[in-house]
């Protein structure tokens, strides 16, 4: 089973990265986790990392055929996803049991989201 973990964003982390003492160690101890998450054959290629602020990004909105440019930032700071990964793993229960030996991803209070891909099993 494939599933996307979505490290939801803060007030901080939409302020944007600084190089602080703590925020090294944070990204430091997040270094050791993905690579105990490779190690484990749980880790997808191309994923494990953190996104820049809302701020320096776009976002296109459909409406049948128009298209609609809007430059960030976007509100409700809740809603936006701050880094990701691609884990391949049995099943949801063993995602959870991974998140929760995830360090603390932002220095205050945060939260991590946990969603299974489709696979073409879902779709027939």
């Amino acid at each position: 089973m494939r599933v996307m973990v979505l490290v939801k964003a803060t007030d901080e982390s939409e302020r944007g990265f600084s190089p602080t003492a703590e925020t090294m160690e944070m990204m430091e101890a997040m270094g050791r986790f993905n690579d105990e998450l490779i190690k484990a054959g749980i880790m997808l290629p191309g994923s494990g990392d953190g996104l820049k602020p809302s701020s320096e990004g776009k976002r296109i909105a459909f409406d049948g055929p128009g298209r609609t440019l809007i430059d960030g930032p976007f509100a409700e700071t809740r809603e936006l996803v701050a880094g990701f990964w691609l884990w391949d793993v049995k099943d949801m229960a063993e995602a959870v049991a991974w998140v929760k030996r995830c360090p603390n991803p932002m220095p205050g209070p945060s939260e991590i989201e946990i969603r299974p891909l489709y696979e073409m099993a879902d779709l027939q």
